[in-house]
């Protein structure tokens, strides 16, 4: 099936998820945008955009297989003709490749929270991108994942007394936090957002290169008086790589330079591709929001609100 899908000319992919089942789609929309050959739209949600139709191919992604966002658009977009593609380890999802003939399963591993599960789900995810030819494939990826490898070990603070982790959160522990990076570098920004909320229990903010500097960078202020009161608290993580465009390298040193905080630090996704840099960057984020979450006395695994409501949600059925 994945050749007859790779033949088909389509207007652009639909990947269907929630929490750290849909972060492979924003990394998949990033990759698509720099190399691929087709655009790749995100939907957190129970239903489909109104544009939508059945030309889109359709990728639903849910850990568990029973996300009740990703069943019920799924089942919108299978009643709609779609060709639609889940990866789940099971559940609900699982079970309608069965019963629809234009629906194909991809199973993941299971055993884990869907957050820290993001490598089994992505590397299916990718591996079906490059399988249908919607992406290259790597130049080199054992040597990749060999690099990956080091990240991990260094940042690895439960092993390494020596890890850069374990200075960083002494000052992310009592101050806002606030992420901020080139527009390729969304996925990673997010999910280390997401993750300082579900493992550490503490919020953090996002701003984007070049737009936040059309708006944000008033309340940033470093000219004049006008600034957030809140500006000079904040730690802020630049995340960088070496892709960047030349005039979004500029806007960051003069956002470096006129900082009003002295709590700043550029986090550089090393790597000789997108793809390498971003996880490259997912690594070390992980390390920081776990070291974080226990600082603060935190079970990083613990999501009880989440869980609360998803049984209140339950029971109203």
């Amino acid at each position: 099936w994945m050749e007859e899908i790779g033949n088909t000319e389509w207007k652009g992919v639909l990947a269907l998820g929630m929490g750290g089942s849909a972060a492979g789609g924003d990394f998949l929309s990033a990759l698509c945008n720099l190399k691929g050959k087709t655009p790749v739209v995100v939907q957190r949600d129970y239903v489909l955009p109104s544009w939508w139709d059945e030309k889109w191919l359709v990728i639903s992604t849910s850990h568990s297989g029973n996300t009740e966002e990703a069943i019920d658009a799924t089942e919108i977009a299978l009643k709609a003709g779609a060709t639609v593609i889940v990866i789940s380890t099971g559940g609900i999802l699982s079970g309608l490749a069965e019963l629809h003939y234009n629906c194909y399963y991809i199973p993941s591993i299971g055993g884990q929270p869907p957050r820290s599960a993001f490598g089994h789900i992505f590397a299916r995810q990718l591996a079906l991108f490059r399988g249908i030819g919607l992406l290259p494939e790597g130049d080199d990826d054992e040597a990749m994942l060999q690099r990956l490898q080091l990240i991990v070990n260094d940042y690895d603070f439960i092993n390494n007394n020596d890890s850069d982790v374990i200075e960083l959160i002494s000052y992310m522990a009592t101050q806002p936090i606030s992420l901020l990076g080139p527009t390729e570098l969304m996925p990673a920004l997010n999910r280390f957002k997401n993750q300082l909320n579900e493992n550490s229990a503490r919020f953090a903010r996002i701003g984007i290169f070049p737009e936040m500097n059309h708006n944000e960078s008033v309340a940033w202020g470093g000219v004049g008086n006008d600034a957030d009161f809140s500006v000079e608290e904040n730690v802020i993580l630049f995340l960088t790589w070496n892709g960047m465009h030349s005039r979004v390298v500029k806007r960051l040193e003069w956002m470096i330079a006129h900082t009003p905080s002295d709590m700043a630090w550029r986090i550089h996704g090393e790597g000789e591709s997108l793809l390498e840099a971003l996880l490259h960057l997912c690594i070390i984020m992980d390390w920081l929001s776990i070291a974080l979450g226990l600082i603060h006395g935190k079970d990083p695994s613990a999501i009880g609100p989440i869980n609360s409501l998803k049984k209140f949600l339950a029971d109203q059925n």
